[in-house]
């Protein structure tokens, strides 16, 4: 077993491809994931196929599709299809196998594979579990502490973090990760699999980190010259109408804060490894689950299939991949190409179920086909890395980007005679993937769409999952807010 490299695979929430120093953003500031590139290899075309947390993830563990693995939505209280995971593979061909952070599987202490996980799933009382984060907290003073800044999961307003340093989430995290570091079995390999929440919303960085951005240098949200075009469109962007320009550049900030911040703390699992004679022979990669719009074309979140939301880091660096390392490359990838590449790369056997590809092999990806949600906003995608090509049945929408000459988007493209044949073989190419009730959209081999109907907006008295006391734990209440 000597011979087999360790993996630490370091994960994140809502991360965009774009917020990389390496990938020309003139304000985000990410030295660790800059040398790392540097240093291995950054993959500009990676996508999520579907950008939403639960079902990225499930791709991400499994090696398989979204239409394969079942979830195209959000499906909290669905079980992990029986298949091999990424971590029970490591397991089976001898390796250690550890987690830390966020799983979002259900149940949730379910390990998928894993020996152990010190779990940390942003304060989900609904499901009946308390995790190590919150259990943390009551040992060390700070119980039922966490929300108390009063930022919710899943908005946009931002305070600075309101406990000690060692109570962030995120320097929590690094700290168990450390930990788990230097227990390993020095007869075995490891794998193990940090995986940050932030910096998804609640935007609360500490203090420190938010102080190392001006509020003059925050850069301003793009729209693209479609940006107001359809219903569907001003559905949803109905979110992004909340806050006041102010308020957009207090979000972009803070959320680079919190980028930073798990910059640095890499550095420290980077240190831990070099310390404990790990460093020369682990395999280091970088990834999220998705992006954020940050309010670029009137958008926030995810959800969506435009670069800022899908399109996100892929950063494989160490020693025991030298030969691969120093370039940038725009081979086509996607979330179920995670497990096939790290098996392969550490010589394990990569089970049947897996769809993926091996991204460090011959085989490529013709374009990847992403879905994401069923109902009104419902979206579809087929990108083959120069030309994206987007739908929206509702109202039977279609957009087509250049994504090579227009990495913003600014232009869409789906109605120019020009690239009328680019948009032809899209939608064949969509057609041959869709599945389930988006069967219904097709009418002759033409897409149709659905029909537009009267919208209601609709009431949100739980100001969008707002977290509150957690002591004494809370239970049996209904996981209420604006999930669709």
């Amino acid at each position: 077993m000597d011979n087999k490299p360790n993996v630490l695979l370091i994960a994140t929430d809502h991360w965009p491809a774009q917020l990389l120093g390496c990938a020309g953003h003139p304000v985000i500031m990410t030295p660790t994931l800059d040398s790392m590139a540097k240093n291995g290899v950054r993959f500009t075309n990676f996508y999520s196929e579907c950008p939403v947390c639960i079902p990225a993830r499930r791709s991400l563990m499994t090696g398989l599709s979204p239409k394969t693995h079942g979830d195209r939505v959000y499906s909290d209280r669905m079980e992990m299809p029986d298949v091999p995971t990424l971590a029970g593979c490591f397991g089976n061909a001898g390796y250690q196998t550890f987690a830390v952070g966020k799983l979002h599987v259900y149940p949730q202490r379910n390990r998928i594979g894993f020996d152990d996980v010190i779990l940390q799933e942003e304060g989900r009382y609904d499901f009946g579990c308390v995790d190590d984060y919150q259990i943390w907290l009551g040992e060390n003073g700070y119980t039922g502490q966490e929300f108390l800044h009063a930022m919710g999961n899943n908005i946009y307003y931002t305070r600075p973090w309101h406990l000690p340093e060692e109570a962030h989430p995120t320097t929590w995290a690094t700290r168990e990760m450390m930990r788990q570091i230097k227990r390993k079995d020095p007869t075995r390999p490891a794998f193990y699999y940090m995986s940050y929440q932030f910096p998804h919303p609640p935007l609360v960085p500490l203090q420190v980190y938010l102080d190392m951005y001006d509020m003059d240098e925050i850069d301003e949200p793009y729209i693209g010259d479609w940006a107001d075009d359809s219903d569907i469109l001003h559905i949803m962007q109905e979110p992004e109408r909340a806050y006041s320009r102010k308020e957009m550049r207090m979000a972009r900030r803070a959320f680079y804060a919190q980028c930073t911040h798990i910059d640095h703390e890499i550095r420290l699992l980077i240190g831990t490894l070099r310390e404990c004679n790990l460093l020369d022979n682990t395999i280091i990669m970088f990834i999220s689950d998705h992006g954020d719009m940050l309010f670029n074309h009137n958008l926030v979140a995810k959800r969506c299939f435009y670069e800022n939301s899908a399109n996100i880091p892929l950063i494989v660096t160490g020693k025991p991949i030298q030969d691969k390392c120093g370039k940038v490359t725009d081979k086509l990838a996607c979330m179920k190409d995670i497990m096939p590449t790290l098996l392969d790369l550490c010589g394990i056997d990569i089970p049947d179920t897996v769809e993926g590809i091996p991204l460090f092999s011959e085989k490529k990806n013709p374009y990847i086909f992403g879905e994401i949600g069923e109902g009104i906003k419902a979206t579809r995608m087929i990108c083959d890395g120069t030309c994206k090509y987007i739908y929206y049945p509702y109202g039977n929408e279609k957009q087509l980007f250049d994504i090579r000459t227009d990495p913003h988007e600014m232009h869409n493209l789906a109605h120019s005679a020009k690239y009328k044949e680019q948009v032809r073989k899209a939608e064949q190419e969509l057609m041959k993937e869709m599945h389930g009730g988006d069967l219904e959209w097709i009418d002759k081999k033409k897409l149709k769409g659905m029909q537009k109907t009267v919208q209601v907006p609709k009431k949100d008295f739980g100001l969008y999952n707002q977290r509150g006391y957690h002591w004494p734990p809370p239970s049996g209440y209904s996981n209420i807010g604006k999930n669709n």
